[in-house]
């Protein structure tokens, strides 16, 4: 690393005398927890669903963004109708190795100490305990951020990212939260929620669904550190830095398209198989709302896949993981379907153990045990296994990922897959 010329010195002494534009360092909020309810997003490739994002309760200010320390040349292009998305790589670390393809800024959030790196190369980053990280040679008790200038991407964990990465210090550890604009982090979750290789309508009718379902989250987010997370309990990202030229395309081609229902956004949930058609929000999740476009549609479309219908057997000893988890002890003897939608998806399971008889909703029996679905069509309790046979992947509620492959097979564009799976909604351009 190499110190700052006097450049920047000088661009130091000025933003000081700007007062206000400067943050001032806060202490990092506690790590977060996986929420109690199951989610209403999936991950075709990761095989799960998300659940729904709510993150720890502060204040619900968000950090400002820290003036560029990049000579204006070196500056990527930005809009004002840019929005930056806050994600949450990781938290706990103790320690990480973050490559660098080019120059990088190294500050940190109040100035006070700033590097470049000029050429290619790995900064290392550890967790010094007592709320201080270190970033190569940076020490600080507060975020310490990493600029990549244009054209330079970061390495982590596999992954390529094209935002900032911020380093935020917490009492042993650290966490490292990505800045990065809206349509750059489109680019890095389609293609782990729905193939790259599917038509190009499904592409473009997965990214309004995913733009969509990332503006709403951040309306509601009370985290002053991140917007959301990077798996599953959002919606599964791995960078934009690698980008799929038909993702692109998708992406760009739907550039500021979002879903409204009564002119607002709304949770644009989706999943990889509804089984033969797709629920009402509020018969899988009571405390919900139900509107129009998350009343459920139909499926025909779908049944060429593999996630249509399945079969399943789960060790015992798992299931009885959950039941002791929900106060049932001893041996597994039984389970029924308690309550089902009108499609024919199980919302509660009655579970009978030798300890005796308990309720509990199918969302979160599903997850922690691995069936694909709620949707079951047997269930059968062996001496050492549980049967179960059902159809669909994922939870039923709004798009179902397979039907939106179908029907862009079947001609048809990405306008009608969206109206089709959230009847009622309106496709609106973003201001």
């Amino acid at each position: 690393m190499t110190k700052f010329p006097r450049f920047f010195l000088a661009l130091f002494v000025c933003l000081l005398l700007a007062a206000c534009a400067v943050p001032s360092a806060k202490k990092t909020p506690a790590a977060p927890t996986a929420p109690a309810e199951e989610s209403l997003t999936p991950s075709v490739l990761a095989g799960t669903d998300s659940p729904v994002v709510e993150p720890p309760q502060t204040d619900g200010t968000p950090d400002p963004e820290p003036p560029s320390q990049a000579p204006k040349a070196d500056q990527a292009p930005q809009t004002k109708a840019a929005k930056i998305v806050r994600v949450l790589l990781t938290d706990n670390q103790t320690s990480a190795q973050i490559k660098h393809s080019g120059r990088v800024y190294i500050y940190t959030q109040d100035l006070s100490k700033k590097y470049k790196a000029s050429a290619p190369g790995t900064l290392a980053v550890k967790a010094l305990g007592k709320d201080q990280a270190q970033v190569g040679t940076l020490r600080a008790s507060q975020p310490i951020i990493l600029e990549p200038a244009k054209g330079t991407l970061f390495t982590w964990d596999n992954n390529l990212y094209a935002g900032k990465i911020f380093v935020i210090p917490a009492t042993n550890t650290f966490y490292m939260v990505e800045h990065v604009d809206l349509e750059n982090y489109l680019y890095g979750v389609l293609p782990y929620e729905m193939s790259y290789s599917w038509p190009l309508e499904a592409l473009k009718a997965q990214a309004v669904a995913a733009r969509t379902y990332t503006l709403k989250t951040i309306e509601n987010v009370k985290n002053k550190s991140f917007d959301l997370y990077s798996d599953v309990r959002s919606q599964m990202y791995k960078g934009g830095g690698k980008q799929y030229d038909s993702v692109k395309q998708a992406v760009d081609a739907t550039r500021g398209q979002v879903l409204t229902h009564d002119g607002k956004l709304f949770y644009t949930y989706y999943h990889g198989n509804c089984g033969g058609g797709t629920d009402d929000v509020k018969s899988w999740n009571p405390a919900t709302a139900s509107i129009k476009p998350l009343s459920g549609a139909s499926c025909s479309t779908d049944k060429h896949s593999k996630s249509y219908s399945w079969e399943m057997e789960i060790p015992n000893t798992k299931i009885m993981q959950y039941a002791q988890s929900v106060g049932l002890k001893g041996t597994l003897k039984g389970i029924g379907i308690a309550r089902k939608t009108d499609t024919g998806r199980a919302t509660n399971l009655t579970l009978r153990t030798t300890s005796g008889i308990k309720q509990v909703p199918c969302g979160k029996f599903r997850l922690a045990i691995g069936i694909r679905s709620c949707k079951l069509t047997r269930v059968a309790v062996r001496s050492k296994t549980t049967f179960f046979q059902g159809k669909g992947y994922g939870h039923g509620i709004g798009m179902r990922q397979d039907g939106a492959n179908g029907m862009a097979k079947n001609k048809k564009d990405y306008k009608q897959i969206l109206k089709h799976y959230y009847p009622g909604s309106k496709l609106t351009e973003l201001n």
